[in-house]
């Protein structure tokens, strides 16, 4: 049997499990490691490895350099011939350690995301890699590298076990069916990035901020510690987030909603029902002009943050509907503002904040330039909170604050004193009864 197959399941009766190895291009990716420590150690201590080289014969030389190959590839070998993993009918297991065992048991009921990666390399290679979220983890267990159908077949099998069908019939479920919800053109999104006042403000400060430390201090360690970072960082607002974000397109699937991007590394991941706690819609400035706005997600236990990175305002609350069935996301008139004396305690950005309770989401509004609009499902809702600084007090007023599963905070601040008492009681009992109805987190479900 071809050793880069996905894992066969159980067979029936047998109560034995076979263990698969990986592609066999992965001792490629994991014989970095000896060279890597070679790099570092030349890095710490440049002038003593120079001088360490040059007292050298070249012979030495060539047989030291072929004999690191030689480790590095040798690590790499034995790393992927000790690795391996399987699907039973409960867990997928994988059993990785040279020196040191390690064995993880990945519950299939456990399981949240499967998202399947594909660095550049990988994708000219045409290998993938799995990356697994699984409830009550902050880092994701990993298989990398699996070739592409394999990769594919073997995360609709675990999706499918994850949903309850049975071993014999899990493999040929196959991948979900999507219906594309959202696509943005690389010009909507070069532009949207563009119109972003953190790009310019970043680009500003790169220019402008190390030309005034050099004629204060005619330091140019100091101008090259400054500038790089500064240019670095504006790079990566603008072209990281263009390249990262290319091609963006959201799916809707019975596994959840499917999002693929990516110009180099292409990525392929999955938003899972149930497990959104926090929807966020972000309108900066100039935006709003165009009537764009980016939606943004907390999820439990995943690093999902974006749904999608620009879209017009409609288009965006079609798709928050999908992930919080039965929610209206209000209109900016329908939000409630502070009491007018909320001045006193924040000038001007009073404004910017608004409060809209419905039957399902506690929705709160902050930011005068760049809007961000909040909602939370009362079922997702883990405390609620009620703070008062002594200037607040002076004035009358308070906030009110939501906690959620996925240790995020959203705040209604700002709020009349008398109503915020009144929020959080009625808010506590909007969130246990949120509880009791809410309905399973079951993927595939129809």
């Amino acid at each position: 049997m071809n050793p880069t197959d996905g894992p066969p399941a159980e067979a029936p009766g047998a109560g034995a499990v076979q263990e698969r190895r990986l592609h066999p291009v992965t001792p490629l990716r994991r014989a970095w490691a000896p060279l890597a420590v070679g790099a570092g150690w030349a890095v710490h201590d440049p002038d003593g490895v120079y001088r360490r080289v040059t007292d050298l014969a070249v012979e030495t030389l060539l047989l030291g350099g072929a004999g690191l190959v030689l480790a590095a590839a040798l690590y790499g070998f034995l790393s992927w011939w000790f690795t391996h993993f399987a699907v039973t009918g409960t867990e997928l297991r994988i059993r990785t350690g040279l020196l040191f065992r390690r064995t993880a048991h990945i519950r299939l009921d456990r399981l949240q995301a499967v998202d399947v990666n594909q660095p550049l390399l990988a994708r000219v290679a045409g290998v993938a890699k799995l990356k697994m979220d699984v409830i009550g983890t902050d880092s994701k267990d990993e298989l990398a590298y699996l070739s592409e159908r394999d990769a594919t077949a073997l995360r609709a099998e675990l999706l499918a076990r994850a949903a309850g069908f049975a071993p014999e019939t899990a493999r040929d479920v196959g991948e979900a069916p999507v219906a594309n919800l959202v696509h943005v053109p690389p010009k909507q999104l070069a532009l949207s990035l563009l119109l972003t006042g953190t790009t310019w403000v970043l680009l500003v400060a790169a220019l402008a901020v190390p030309p005034l430390l050099w004629l204060a201090t005619h330091s140019i360690g100091l101008l090259i510690g400054t500038g790089l970072p500064l240019l670095g960082a504006a790079g990566a607002s603008s072209v990281g987030k263009f390249v990262k974000q290319y091609d963006w397109r959201v799916g809707a699937s019975p596994d959840g909603l499917r999002l693929d991007h990516g110009l180099l590394d292409k990525e392929h991941e999955t938003v899972p029902p149930g497990r959104v706690q926090t929807v966020r819609i972000v309108e900066p400035l100039l935006w709003r002009r165009r009537g764009w706005v980016r939606v943004e997600l907390d999820v439990a236990g995943s690093s999902n943050s974006v749904l999608v990175p620009v879209a017009p305002r409609e288009l965006a609350v079609s798709v928050i509907a999908r992930i919080l069935p039965g929610v209206t996301v209000p209109e900016p008139d329908e939000l409630s503002r502070p009491p007018a004396r909320a001045r006193w305690c924040l000038p001007v950005w009073w404004r910017g904040h608004g409060l809209a309770v419905t039957d399902a989401v506690f929705t709160a509004r902050r930011g005068l330039l760049c809007r961000t609009l909040s909602l939370v499902p009362h079922a997702k809702v883990q405390s609620v909170r009620l703070t008062q600084g002594p200037w607040e007090r002076r004035n009358g007023v308070a906030g009110l604050h939501v906690e959620t599963g996925a240790n995020t905070s959203v705040a209604a601040r700002l709020r009349d004193a008398a109503e915020a008492e009144l929020l959080l009681q009625a808010q506590a009992d909007r969130s246990r009864t949120g509880r009791r109805t809410a309905r399973p987190d079951r993927w595939m479900a129809t």
